[in-house]
C-alpha cells in the first residue's frame, strides 16, 4: 500500500475513489457553472463525450462545483477546455468535493466538438492547469455515460498524522491529531458503519427537505490502515494513519464528520459502541468535531465493466 494510490480497489471495477450534494444519484445533474443543465440533455446530436479522470489539489479552490466569483476547479477545467477545443462546455463530475478537499481520481464527462482529439485535450489542458489540476486520462465513450449517474460506487481517503508536530510535506494533505491513538479501537468502531444505515448524524441536512428525513446510505467498505513511513522519517513516535471508505453515494460532509467521531474514538472520549448510538440517533447535534476538509481525498469512482 502507498500514500497516493489505493491498496484495495472499489467494489466493482474502478473508472480509469464530502463529497457534496452531486454524489448523490438521488439528486439530478447540474451545470458546475450554476445553471441546473445536465449535459446529456444539450441539443448537440454531433458532439462527442470524453471521460475524463481528474485530479487536484484542493487548496486555493472552492470546491469542484462552478459558483459564480469563486476560483473552482470545476470552473478553472471547464474554461481551459473550452480554450482548447474553441466551444463553451460544460461538465458533468461523479461527486462535488467541498473547498480544500483533493482528488485523484474523480471523474468528469465533457461534450465536446467532433473530430477533438482527446490526448491534444490532455496535454493542452495539464500544461495550463498543471500542477494544481491534471488530466489522468481521457476516453472517448456514448452518449449514454454520466460521470455521476453511471457511477456504482465512490471512494474517499482520509490522512491522519499522529505526531506531536506537523510535518512541512504532509500539512496539506493530512489532519495532524496529538497521540496517542487506539487504532484498534477505531479499527473496530468504523465496522459499524458497513451496510446501509441512516446518516443524519453523521450529514448536513438537504436544504428544503424536512427536519428528520432520514438520509440513507450504503457503505461497502470502510478500514483504517497504517501508513509505511521509514524510521525517523515523521519523527518520533509519529504515525500517518489512513481512513479508506467506499459507498454507493455520499451526504454532504459525511466522511469528515465520521472521521471526526473515530478520531473521539482513538482518544478515548468516545466508546466504540457510539458509533452505533449516532447511527440509531439521527441526531447530527451529537455528532462531534468536523475532520478538516484538506485530509480527505476522492481516490476512484467505480463503474459497470
Amino acid at each position: 500500500m502507498t500514500l497516493f494510490d489505493p491498496d484495495l480497489a472499489p467494489a466493482a471495477e474502478a473508472g480509469t475513489e464530502a463529497g457534496r450534494r452531486g454524489a448523490d444519484p438521488g439528486r439530478r445533474g447540474a451545470d458546475p457553472r450554476g445553471h441546473g443543465t445536465d449535459p446529456a440533455h444539450r441539443d448537440s446530436a454531433a458532439a462527442v463525450r470524453l471521460r475524463l479522470t481528474v485530479a487536484y489539489s484542493g487548496e486555493g479552490f472552492r470546491g469542484f462545483a462552478a459558483q459564480p466569483g469563486q476560483r473552482t476547479v470545476a470552473g478553472e477545467l471547464a474554461k481551459a477546455i473550452t480554450t482548447v477545443t474553441g466551444a463553451s462546455v460544460e461538465l458533468g463530475c461523479a461527486g462535488r468535493t467541498d473547498a480544500g478537499v483533493h482528488a485523484t481520481g474523480q471523474v468528469v464527462h465533457v461534450d465536446v466538438p467532433p473530430g477533438t482529439d482527446a490526448d491534444r485535450v490532455v496535454r493542452s489542458v495539464n500544461a495550463m492547469l498543471g500542477p494544481k489540476v491534471v488530466i489522468r486520462e481521457a476516453s472517448i465513450v456514448s452518449r449514454g455515460f454520466d460521470a455521476r449517474r453511471s457511477a456504482l460506487s465512490r471512494r474517499y481517503r482520509y490522512l491522519i498524522l499522529e505526531a506531536d508536530a506537523p510535518d512541512p510535506l504532509l500539512a496539506p494533505i493530512a489532519w495532524l491529531v496529538a497521540g496517542p491513538l487506539d487504532l484498534r479501537a477505531m479499527t473496530a468502531a468504523a465496522d459499524a458503519l458497513l451496510g446501509e444505515h441512516d446518516f443524519r448524524a453523521f450529514c448536513r441536512r438537504v436544504p428544503g427537505t424536512p427536519a428528520g428525513t432520514p438520509i440513507h446510505r450504503r457503505v461497502i467498505d470502510a478500514r483504517f490502515s497504517r501508513v509505511p513511513v521509514p524510521a525517523g522519517e515523521l519523527g518520533d513516535g509519529a504515525r500517518l494513519l489512513r481512513f479508506d471508505i467506499e459507498a454507493v453515494s455520499f451526504c454532504h460532509q459525511m466522511v469528515r464528520s465520521i472521521v471526526g467521531v473515530l478520531v473521539d474514538v482513538g482518544r478515548g472520549r468516545r466508546r466504540v459502541s457510539d458509533v452505533t448510538w449516532l447511527l440509531g440517533s439521527g441526531d447530527r447535534s451529537r455528532g462531534g468535531v468536523l475532520a478538516p476538509p484538506h485530509g480527505l481525498c476522492l481516490t476512484a469512482v467505480a463503474y459497470p465493466s
